[in-house]
């Protein structure tokens, strides 16, 4: 005991560090390299992005322009990101700052007494590899801590440096199909819009693959943000499209193939249906968001006659009757009080059935609207006297 004591003069400051140490390289083996969901109830990755998204969302609520409120809620995934690699490391450098200092400070400074704050500065220097030389440690479990914090330091860099192109492919890959999705199904992207536009000669064959292709969108976006939550928090390019909008949209769609669309691949829509669920479930429960009622109904009778009426029209016939329309709501129960909750708390609201009003798509505009509007009235000049 007197040995222990006077090889670590203060033990409980010695392993309030190491149990600091050992909080943190946890949570971020947990958020970084474990490639599976932590059932846990506590951790602190998902503490922090919990109460800072709540608090960075009470602040830009203020804020009433919509793009501009937009465009903050975009700031929150990136920086969420940084400033979370940046608690980590000021963990662990706190941690083997407590260490040195449990250890009895055992460090030989150039210039002024050793302490507390220069076992920090040391834990500090050590961690991020800089290697000053001005303070030194002369003790045999020193050395030891200055080692171990060397190389973890070295191995914590190195985790995020092939951390943070990880995710921001991931996030690529996954808006490559929501602006993919922007021709098909318009903007925001709707179920309704999505049928009318594959009423053309073989389009519901192209129907089938595109959702044979959102089949495997939904499970690799299920996996990638189930394993790496932050995803979520990323928001797309253009205000009036996301992820949410986007999984709705094929979702309804789904939904309305299985009630029955003559022609139509029923039994894709049926795989989809059943992945793209799964995926919206098992978010809801990462996020904490349970399912909730919504407060009004997103399809109406009447939307849903007009969805029937404009179908028939480009000559796909939407299955119609009490059987069919009680099946469309069982199957929107299974899955809308889901996203619904889980795109309220993530501030991305849910697409209509159809499209609330004519407009164009996104790649139809452009920042430069009024220059391409007299580009547009020369070239149709030009083309006008050509032709007369």
């Amino acid at each position: 005991m007197n040995t222990v004591s006077h090889m670590i003069p203060e033990p409980g400051v010695f392993l309030l560090g190491v149990a600091l140490f050992m909080f943190v390289i946890w949570d971020a083996f947990e958020a970084i390299i474990l490639p599976r969901r932590v059932t846990r109830k506590f951790r602190f990755t998902r503490f922090f992005y919990r109460t800072s998204w709540r608090l960075w969302t009470l602040i830009i609520s203020v804020v009433h322009a919509p793009k501009r409120r937009e465009t903050l809620l975009g700031f929150y995934g990136p920086m969420s990101l940084l400033v979370l690699v940046g608690v980590w490391a000021v963990g662990l450098v706190l941690s083997f700052g407590l260490m040195q200092f449990g250890a009895g400070s055992a460090v030989l400074i150039n210039n002024g007494p050793s302490g507390f704050n220069t076992d920090m500065y040391l834990s500090g220097t050590t961690f991020f590899t800089l290697g000053l030389g001005d303070v030194l440690p002369r003790s045999g479990l020193a050395r030891f801590l200055v080692v171990t914090e060397a190389g973890f330091g070295f191995g914590f860099l190195a985790a995020i440096i092939g951390y943070l192109p990880f995710i921001y492919g991931s996030f690529a890959t996954r808006e490559t199909n929501i602006s993919l999705l922007d021709s098909r199904a318009g903007t925001p992207p709707t179920a309704g819009e999505l049928l009318r536009r594959h009423s053309y000669p073989h389009g519901l064959e192209a129907l089938a693959i595109l959702l044979k292709d959102w089949e495997r969108w939904s499970a690799e976006l299920m996996e990638s943000h189930l394993s790496y939550p932050v995803l979520a928090y990323f928001r797309s390019q253009h205000d009036n499209q996301s992820w949410v909008a986007s999984l709705t949209s094929i979702l309804d769609t789904c939904a309305l193939v299985i009630v029955g669309i003559d022609g139509a691949c029923e039994k894709q829509a049926e795989l989809t249906f059943a992945i793209a669920r799964h995926a919206v479930a098992d978010l809801a429960q990462v996020f904490g968001t349970s399912p909730v009622p919504l407060p009004q109904d997103r399809l109406t009778p009447e939307n849903l006659r007009h969805i029937r009426d404009v179908l028939a029209e480009r000559g796909l016939k939407l299955r119609d009757g009490e059987a069919a329309d009680q099946k469309l709501t069982k199957l929107r129960n299974m899955y809308e009080p889901y996203i619904y909750s889980l795109g309220t708390y993530l501030r991305q609201p849910l697409p209509p059935w159809i499209p609330l009003k004519k407009g164009k798509d996104n790649w139809q505009t452009t920042a430069w609207a009024e220059v391409m509007g007299q580009v547009e009235k020369s070239a149709a000049a030009v083309t006008l006297d050509d032709h007369f």
